[in-house]
């Protein structure tokens, strides 16, 4: 990069030519920042979690960049886009175009695949309907034929999904020597409607205390499968005789009741209910089997009829992407399946066969081969959804755009990390330019310009300390990534623990782990590693957790978001744990899944802090002489909240073609207490003063509360003193989610014989908040817990007291365990891919753990 073209922002004379200029920048805690980053450039923004990166790259130059796009649209066509904020900002000049690739995975459904995302369904689609190999006498079938997501393609039994779902007797009554007045149809709901069912079939004359199992066939299946819906008096409480007694003297019912039978009530629930909660819980009584009809093809036989290379258009979707490359290479030359009959057959194959190796080239090289076409985005990694993206826009041959990445390294092991700097390299080298937010240090060496932003996080951050080419950054003493980037920041290691225990696990079998060993040790901290798709997940997060969560009797279910109907079929896990189940109490599971779904969930109702915030509020003088109780200062109750919002805090108005604006509620402005509530004062502050103060201002404050500060604290101690109290659940990031998880775990005093499992902690944290990560892993571990980690990070791998290497490559060329033992035994590995990584980080941290 040459230096008198590209300037830091702190040097004289820079020329605007070539610089996107951003003048007055307050979006979050932006403090209104001046900055000039140049085009044509991987530019790469760095700082703590929580500095200002992506407030910058994301809610400053994208949104911007998208609030221009879509003033040149019509009206109408703007209602179609997911409209981001308008960026709090004075001036942005020179910005050209943007494309953002995050890591949101938008609604999670199985009709959402790899082959949807990046498009290439769509050549296949064209492939078997132009060139395919038709049955004598059947008429040719359009792309769409070719589609389970088209009326044209779906099989119509099972409408697309490969599967069909009902309900049977047995897994509606689970348990048969039940009566129904003991609740033997559990599909039915529970507290006052279950009771109210029992009525109504007492008044119709059915007795609800004999066993299930003996009532007459006919009767079972009235009750359970019926449409009829009679409505009858209701005399609740009676038995079968009283009802009957009351009929014949026509006393006044309690009310009238209307019937609904089991199977129709699950149905209509699950059809017609906006509560996940009860969508969940009538899903568990539904029935999964394949299709019949299509055999889980998902498409009509017509199109299932028509092959290509003797493959049907389904198998070939389930083949491997790099197994899909190499059936289509023979294609490219447009000889091979050559038919002088039809010679436009010929050359649609070439022209799509060119095409589809060309696009799963770039995917292979971002190191996806394992991946199939049929593969569903929600069984995707948020890295893996980003690299899918980031592989479609280099071959868009787009120019002169900026795009802007969202730790495009997220989920990738660092020799995947290689293949996505070439990717990023040839979307430059075709006239583009890169914003980058990123925390891998390979990358940040890579940028061409560094834009670091901090010193700290919250308010203490925002402020823009250093833009200009990388060596520049060295001698910024403020800067927290100068430290890591040049080697200056070391953390002092002791000695490793030895294993406690063994946690063996035999013959364990799901996705791409077929029959294999491994054990865990117990009392220590193990990272589990091994290339992207190597079969870590499939083996951690997927069948030791759900062998744990059965063993405790926890529940392990999937997101509450997502379509029950839709979701993946499990694959068929098989395995058994045979040793230290007896040495473990409890499994706790610390991901990155949102800590709350609405604005009225934050970091403080969901560690308990709020609660002995209310109390305390509740015992000062003022509140007892007002007989407020602490449900008084909740902002979800009515007594004490603002009846204007609800306790929101803001007001929402909606704008038909322009983003919808929040604005401070003109009642409350913003507190969401009404009045009465706001004054109590507790050492001069109300409660809306509390929830507006950051962790590490709340811990000054509470300094006299012993319990109060001790929770603080730990909150402070995984790095987020510098989130406000009241901040919502959905404005934190997933790493924060995970951490306010992690803190609320390590205020439990009784943590010995847990054991804690973590899926890649580290995404979106800085290197300096993995060391205090790894300081409260090391924590919990002193407390006599076991933690295992999904990793990546070679700092947190090489701080580990035990390794477990899977692969050696992805998918079907991974699923062993390729290395076990110290970090120091497996960095020696001959073929480990991990090995030599791992070298590299015991060289600079050396063997142990981090010392806090």
């Amino acid at each position: 990069m040459d230096d008198k073209v590209y300037k830091s922002e702190h040097g004289a004379g820079q020329s605007a030519a070539g610089f996107v200029r951003v003048r007055g920048a307050r979006e979050h805690n932006l403090k209104n920042v001046d900055v000039d980053i140049p085009r044509d450039a991987l530019v790469v923004f760095t700082g703590v979690s929580g500095s200002g990166k992506s407030s910058l790259a994301f809610g400053t130059l994208y949104a911007e960049a998208q609030r221009r796009y879509l003033e040149s649209v019509s009206p109408y066509a703007r209602r179609l886009f997911h409209q981001m904020a308008v960026p709090e900002v004075d001036d942005v000049e020179g910005l050209p175009p943007a494309v953002a690739l995050q890591q949101q995975r938008g609604s999670p459904t199985t009709r959402s695949s790899v082959g949807s995302v990046t498009t290439l369904s769509n050549l296949l689609r064209m492939l078997y309907s132009r060139a395919g190999d038709y049955p004598k006498s059947q008429p040719l079938l359009y792309a769409e034929s070719f589609s389970p997501n088209s009326a044209e393609g779906a099989c119509p039994k099972c409408h697309g999904l490969g599967r069909v779902y009902d309900v049977t007797e047995r897994s509606m009554v689970p348990d048969d020597t039940l009566t129904i007045r003991e609740r033997a149809i559990a599909a039915w709901p529970t507290a006052w409607h279950g009771q109210n069912l029992r009525d109504i079939l007492t008044t119709l004359g059915y007795d609800i205390d004999t066993p299930w199992r003996e009532l007459p066939r006919k009767t079972r299946n009235w009750i359970l499968f019926t449409d009829e819906q009679p409505t009858v008096p209701v005399y609740a409480g009676y038995d079968l005789k009283e009802v009957q007694r009351a009929l014949r003297r026509k006393e006044e019912p309690s009310y009238q009741g209307t019937f609904t039978g089991a199977r129709r009530y699950v149905i209509e629930t699950f059809a017609n209910t906006t509560s996940a909660m009860m969508k969940k819980r009538v899903s568990q009584f539904m029935l999964s089997t394949e299709c019949s009809a299509c055999h889980g093809k998902r498409l009509k036989p017509e199109a299932l009829s028509v092959k290509f290379a003797g493959m049907d258009i389904a198998d070939m979707a389930r083949l491997p992407l790099k197994q899909l490359l190499a059936l289509m290479q023979p294609y490219r030359g447009g000889k091979a399946g050559r038919q002088d009959a039809h010679p436009e057959k010929a050359i649609v194959v070439q022209r799509i066969a060119q095409d589809l190796s060309a696009r799963l080239g770039v995917l292979l090289d971002l190191g996806l081969g394992y991946l199939t076409l049929e593969r569903s985005t929600p069984t995707l990694s948020p890295g893996e959804l980003q690299r899918l993206r980031l592989a479609t826009q280099v071959r868009s041959n787009l120019f002169g755009v900026v795009y802007v990445l969202d730790e495009p390294s997220a989920g990738l092991h660092p020799s995947d990390t290689e293949a996505l700097l070439r990717a990023l390299d040839r979307l430059k080298a075709a006239g583009n330019s890169l914003f980058v937010v990123e925390h891998e240090l390979d990358v940040v060496r890579h940028a061409d310009w560094i834009v670091d932003v901090g010193p700290d996080a919250g308010w203490h951050g925002g402020e823009i300390l250093y833009s200009g080419p990388i060596d520049g950054l060295r001698s910024v003493e403020r800067s927290r990534t100068a430290k890591y980037l040049f080697g200056r920041a070391v953390a002092a290691r002791q000695k490793q623990r030895s294993p406690q225990g063994w946690l063996k696990l035999n013959d364990v079998t799901r996705n791409n782990l077929r029959g294999i060993d491994a054990a865990f040790p117990l009392g220590v901290l193990t990272s589990v590693t091994g290339v992207s798709g190597s079969g870590k997940s499939s083996l951690v997060s997927q069948f030791l957790v759900a062998a744990l969560s059965a063993h405790f009797g926890q529940s392990h279910a999937s997101d509450d978001d997502e379509d029950v109907l839709e979701r993946a079929p499990v694959e068929t896990s098989s395995g058994k744990i045979t040793e230290g189940l007896d040495r473990l109490k409890r499994l706790v599971i610390v991901d990155q899944k949102p800590i709350g779904r609405t604005p009225r969930s934050n970091l403080a109702t969901y560690t308990g802090l709020f609660d002995d915030v209310r109390k305390l509020f509740a015992r000062t003088k003022e509140a007892r002489r007002r007989r407020f109780d602490a449900g008084r200062f909740s902002f979800n109750l009515p007594k004490g909240r603002c009846p204007n919002c609800q306790g929101e805090g803001f007001v929402c108005v909606e704008l038909l073609f322009l983003p919808s604006v929040y604005a401070p509620c003109p009642a409350c402005q913003g507190a969401r207490y009404n009045s009465e509530t706001l004054q109590i004062k507790l050492n001069g502050k109300s409660i809306a003063d509390v929830l507006r103060m950051t962790v590490d201002e709340a811990h000054a404050f509470f300094a006299d509360d012993a319990h109060i500060a001790r929770s603080l604290d730990v909150i402070r101690q995984v790095g987020l003193g510098y989130i406000r109290l009241g901040q919502p659940a959905t404005e934190l990031s997933g790493g924060e989610a995970q951490r306010v998880k992690l803190a609320t775990e390590l205020q439990r005093t009784q943590r010995a014989g847990s054991i804690y499992v973590l899926d890649e902690p580290t995404t979106g944290l800085h290197p300096s908040d993995v060391e205090k990560l790894i300081a409260q892993l090391d924590g919990l571990v002193q407390a006599g817990s076991t933690v295992i980690v999904v990793e990546h990070d070679m700092s947190v791998v090489a701080a580990s007291d035990w390794v477990i290497d899977i692969g050696p490559g992805a998918g079907d060329e991974g699923g062993q365990v390729v290395a076990v033992g110290t970090p120091t035994e497996v960095a020696r590995h001959a073929t480990s891919l991990t090995a030599p990584y791992l070298a590299r980080a015991l060289k600079q941290y050396g063997p142990g753990r981090a010392s806090s």
